[in-house]
């Protein structure tokens, strides 16, 4: 049996989308690139040693696509080191003409 997840945030939305930061450094362009709409992506929290752990975007394969703004992050990665799961999936990726902090759009979903 599966532990029941920590209580979630008061006034944080359970689902919403967000756009994925950092993606353009080391070989980021390529992974976020290569991504497709739809496709599910993993969410990681940063370790719980740091100040401030946020929260990074993986393909299901491993590869590093950047990370969650840091106002979702605040939140979002405490709840998640106290054992919450969150799904995520593309919903929007655009090429080197789009700004890089707008080029990945994900749909968040927070398991409760």
């Amino acid at each position: 049996m599966q532990p029941s997840p920590p209580p979630f945030p008061e006034h944080q939305p359970p689902s919403f989308r967000a756009t994925v930061h950092g993606t353009v450094f080391g070989a980021r362009t390529a992974v976020v690139e290569a991504l497709s709409v739809g496709e599910e992506l993993v969410l990681v929290p940063g370790l719980p040693t740091e100040d401030d752990p946020g929260v990074w975007v993986h393909r299901v394969g491993g590869d590093l696509v950047g990370h969650l703004p840091p106002e979702i992050e605040r939140w979002l990665a405490p709840w998640m080191l106290r054992g919450g799961r969150a799904r995520a999936r593309a919903v929007k990726v655009g090429g080197s003409e789009v700004p890089s902090w707008r080029r990945l759009v994900i749909e968040v979903d927070c398991v409760q």
